[in-house]
């Protein structure tokens, strides 16, 4: 799977599905130094992802601040030809001042089986 640099920053482009829908999603942050996968909430709204009156609302941190989300079980989440089924995904507003609609965190590359490669700008999936 390819990466590209954006800011200085690796990204790449991911598949979510849910409900039976799936869209692609560009401009997604391979960031090693998150726990968790997070999705913007414009990314998802063409699969329906919205908050309901029952969703738990929690508060996550990180370099960029503070931020509310709620979390979704997708059908699949995709990165190349990895797809992890029924991944548990947060989903939050990601105003960062930058353009961006994921963070595809460790949650996910550690369970893909990711191996980073940054001089080829790739990522291999070894299971």
């Amino acid at each position: 799977m390819r990466l590209f640099l954006k800011d200085d920053l690796p990204f790449t482009t991911i598949t979510a599905a849910y409900q039976g829908k799936a869209a692609e999603i560009s401009d997604v942050l391979v960031d090693t130094g998150s726990a968790t996968t997070i999705l913007s909430a414009d990314a998802v709204q063409a699969i329906r992802i919205v908050p309901l009156p029952e969703d738990t609302l929690r508060v996550i941190r990180g370099v960029g601040g503070k931020e509310i989300v709620f979390s979704r079980c997708m059908d699949y989440l995709q990165a190349g030809t990895q797809r992890l089924s029924d991944f548990e995904t947060e989903i939050g507003g990601m105003d960062y001042g930058f353009e961006i609609n994921g963070i595809l965190g460790m949650d996910f590359l550690s369970r893909a089986g990711a191996v980073i490669n940054l001089k080829a700008m790739i990522i291999e999936f070894h299971e």
